[in-house]
């Protein structure tokens, strides 16, 4: 353990028996339990309302990594020439298994719960983006993507394969705009936000924590205020392309979380809209486009690959289950 580290933990009204690193932090054992001693980037502004949500949420009864404030009241401390940190309580737990398919339902059973709890004072500055927005600037991106490619003389692997595909997966990501901007999605965001739903912003299996029967969420720095159905697209999305768009497995997950809480027709429509823009190839194209494109990582093409070979298995999914065909 590096001196600062112990300087940090100084500023605490906790005494650690025994410290050790874990994966991008510090796990400190005490007789009051286990805290997290993690680096932070975030404004005390965010940290703030983080810690009243979770205060807010850990008094309705759920399972979350409360930040603890130092001795001076501050969300974060401060050590000179290293960064800000913030300590949090923690468990002993293992990550949700996205390989049982149980606790995968298990999971957005407690994810529709826990949103139920999750409302705040409106705040403008914690609003999520217009998704309308955030499509056509998407849009724009891959078309700058393809002008670049074609302009060069010399191609490798990757731009070849992504020109080949672009038209099919372009299209998509056109006509999922379309179908946003005549859907209910303005009137859905502008209620969300009105009544300051909150989303946890980042669940996924990471954040799941299995503690004994329960489970625990963490890690909601991330959080934002709209639409809490975007937390059950992010989470399913990454089900989804574990299972190759297992209809069985997304119908049953989709309806765990309506068991809990209900879906309304337009959260509804706003989950098939999500599920169906090329989300991964968007990604992979402006990873590459802000990277060094005389060497593509293989990572990177491995990403587009699996992209466009599941593109028929999303395709169906969307109309076994939604009735939603672009």
């Amino acid at each position: 353990m590096r001196d600062y580290e112990q300087e940090i933990l100084e500023q605490y009204h906790i005494e650690a028996d025994n410290i050790r690193k874990v994966r991008g932090a510090v796990l400190c054992e005490t007789k009051e339990g286990v805290f997290l001693l993690r680096e932070s980037r975030f404004s005390d502004e965010r940290l703030s309302v983080l810690y009243e949500l979770g205060e807010k949420l850990a008094r309705a009864g759920y399972l979350v990594d409360q930040m603890i404030l130092n001795k001076e009241g501050q969300y974060q401390t401060k050590i000179e020439d290293v960064g800000m940190f913030v300590l949090k309580k923690w468990f002993y737990a293992r990550e949700c298994d996205m390989r049982r398919e149980y606790e995968l339902k298990e999971a957005v059973k407690h994810l529709a719960k826990l949103h139920g709890s999750m409302q705040m004072e409106p705040a403008e500055k914690f609003a999520m983006e217009d998704l309308e927005e955030e499509y056509t600037r998407h849009n724009r991106e891959l078309k700058k993507v393809r002008s670049y490619i074609r302009g060069k003389v010399q191609k490798n692997e990757f731009e070849m394969a992504f020109l080949k595909y672009f038209e099919e997966m372009f299209a998509k990501a056109d006509e999922t705009l379309e179908y946003l901007k005549g859907s209910g999605y303005q009137k859905l965001r502008k209620e969300s936000l009105n009544k300051a739903c909150v989303l946890h912003g980042d669940y996924n299996y990471h954040n799941i924590l299995m503690v004994g029967q329960e489970m625990a969420v963490v890690n909601m720095e991330h959080f934002r205020q709209g639409i809490q159905i975007e937390d059950l697209y992010y989470f399913l999305r990454k089900a989804m392309e574990k299972y190759h768009w297992d209809a069985r497995l997304g119908d049953g997950m989709i309806q765990a979380y309506q068991s809990v809480k209900s879906i309304s027709k337009e959260e509804m429509a706003y989950l098939a809209i999500r599920l169906s823009y090329p989300e991964k190839f968007w990604k992979v194209a402006n990873s590459y486009y802000r990277s060094n494109k005389v060497r593509i990582p293989a990572k990177g093409m491995e990403k587009l690959q699996r992209e466009i070979a599941q593109t028929k298995e999303k395709r169906d999914f969307l109309h076994n289950i939604f009735a939603f065909h672009l």
